[in-house]
Formats: C-alpha cells, structure tokens, sequence
C-alpha cells in the first residue's frame, strides 16, 4: 500500500454514487472476464458462435483453450444441438439485447455449462447461478472496464490502472471525436494484450457518477423511435430492449449504405469484420456483418435526433427500390 500523503495539489473528488453492477466483479475489461472464467471453471473446450469479434477467440488461443464454432440463425438464436461434454461450454452472446431472461433461463436449462455475453446488454440484470460478462466502454465515456457474475470470487487479482488511457475522452468532452479517432483507436489496440485485473479506482469513480436510471431510459427511447420509423425496412424481428446498445436494421445494400452515410458524418461500424475472414460470403454470418446497420441511440441523442437519423436511412434505402 502506498504512504498516504498529505497536502499538495487537489484530485479529482470522490464520486458518491452506486453502480449499477455493484455486486458484480469489476474487472479491466469486458472480455478479461472470459479469462477470469476460463481459470476458475476450468474449461477445456469453448463453443463460440461464427457470428463473434476476434477477441474472445484471442482469449481462448492465449489461455490454450480448444475451441469450436456453430452457426446462429437469422434471429441470432444458436443452431447448436449437441450435447457438451465434461469440461466443455457454451459461449451465448446476447446480440442487441434480443434474449430475455426467460429465453437465456430456457437455453442454460438446455445446456448446462453456459457462458452467457451481455456485452452489448448493460442493463439486463444476469440470470441467478450464470456466468455472466458485461463492459463498460461500450455505454458509457470511460477508458476500460466490465463486470463479471460468477459463484466463484476468488482469484487473486492485481488492480489495473487508468490515468494514462483518458486523454481521448478528455479530449472528446472539449473537442470533436474525430480530432481523438486515432487515439481511441489505440486504446482500443491495447486490449488485445490488457492482462486480467481488477478495475481501476479512476473507472469505479467514473462508474459511481453515472445516472443509470436517466441513461436507460434514454436509450430505450431512442430505440423504440428508430424501431417505429425503421421497422418495416428490417429483416430482423425485434423487442424493444431496456437501455439498448444500437438499433441493429438490417437491410439490403447495408455496406453501400453504410459508406454513404458516413460521408454525411454519421458513423456507422462495422461490428464483427473478422466474419469476414472465416465465413463464406454466401453465408448467413456475412449477411449480417455486412449489412446491418448499428445505428446510434445512445444517451448524446434525442427522439428530434432519431427522427433525423430515420429520415435519413429511408431515402438511402429507398434509392435501392
């Protein structure tokens, strides 16, 4: 422990807020839960769907866990029948929030050892007895950070730190995101080798300040005025998740729709590249990454803003009628 000190100049005060994943434990990142659960399950064998960012695959590969894949289908439920052996999980991926509780419960019941993926579902509370990951970056201005649910609390962790990974975000509050683009690219490079710890003290303060119930509510509507404009263009049959991620619209022509947008700067990502490189283009899994649309519905925005957005899809999409 460090010698406390006295005097000096004055630091960023104390938050004196809860967080919304208090019980949780907080971890550095999202996907360093996956090799906190890789350790204490002691899994030997992973199943992840086609439909997944590299990362969790990085994971796996560097704690020499086997890994296998099976296909989803166009509501993203999992086509994956077989029987897991001794040792052997299930990674579920909550893809934009889409699975209730009450259909992760239906699918745990079916498959015992299952690893369910929230990363893209902050406000959906974990299932009882279920390993359950979450990130922080995804949702909300901080550098790093996710929350894990799991029986076993025990592994000895280092605490990471993060004063050094703000200056993009600083820079962003006072600035444009696109004058910081780079450097958040950069932080997002260092995950690919952030060794498991727990989370900072800087992102449990910043965690501690956030007005969760305002945010949820933000995001929800936002997303059920792009699912009112949006809904008859979309492939996907969707709910209306609480506190959403993106409003994923998946439509015909989605890359060059895609590109066209972003010339009116309005960014819109490419979530999964990597299916690219592992899945045939006649495939369901490149469909998907290369034609949905997550559209922002974040907390920056407003309903005046989703309907601008909306108006803009439709007449992009509509050149394609």
């Amino acid at each position: 422990m460090q010698p406390k000190e006295y005097g000096g100049y004055l630091e960023i005060d104390a938050a004196h807020g809860t967080e919304y994943h208090k019980d949780a434990v907080a971890l550095n990142c999202g996907r360093n839960g996956l090799a906190y659960l890789i350790q204490v399950n002691k899994i030997q064998k992973l199943y992840l769907p086609y439909f997944l960012c590299a990362t969790v695959e990085d994971v796996c590969h560097h704690l020499h866990v086997p890994i296998s894949y099976y296909e989803i289908d166009e509501n993203f439920r999992p086509k994956f029948n077989q029987k897991l052996g001794a040792g052997e999980w299930l990674y579920f991926v909550n893809f934009y929030g889409q699975f209730s509780n009450s259909q992760l419960q239906a699918y745990k019941e079916q498959y015992g050892n299952m690893i369910v993926d929230n990363i893209q579902a902050f406000f959906q509370k974990p299932l009882p007895e279920t390993d359950t990951v979450y990130t922080c970056r995804k949702f909300f201005g901080v550098p790093d950070g996710g929350y894990l649910y799991t029986k076993d609390t025990t592994l000895p962790l280092e605490q990471d730190y993060s004063y050094d990974r703000m200056h993009f975000l600083l820079g962003r509050f006072e600035k444009t995101g696109s004058d910081f683009y780079s450097e958040f690219q950069e932080n997002e490079a260092l995950f690919d080798s952030l060794p498991l710890k727990k989370m900072s003290k800087l992102t449990h303060h910043l965690m501690s300040s956030v007005d969760y119930a305002s945010i949820k509510n933000i995001r929800t509507e936002n997303f059920e005025a792009l699912h009112k404009s949006l809904k008859s263009y979309n492939r996907l049959e969707l709910t209306v998740p609480e506190g959403g991620y993106m409003y994923p619209l998946w439509v015909e022509h989605g890359a060059e729709i895609r590109k066209q947008l972003q010339s009116q700067k309005i960014y819109i990502p490419t979530l999964w590249p990597d299916v690219f490189n592992v899945c045939a283009p006649e495939s369901l899994e490149y469909d998907m990454a290369e034609n949905i649309l997550p559209l922002p519905i974040d907390q920056r925005y407003d309903k005046a803003d989703m309907q601008f957005l909306a108006e803009t899809v439709i007449k992009l999409i509509q050149q394609y009628v």
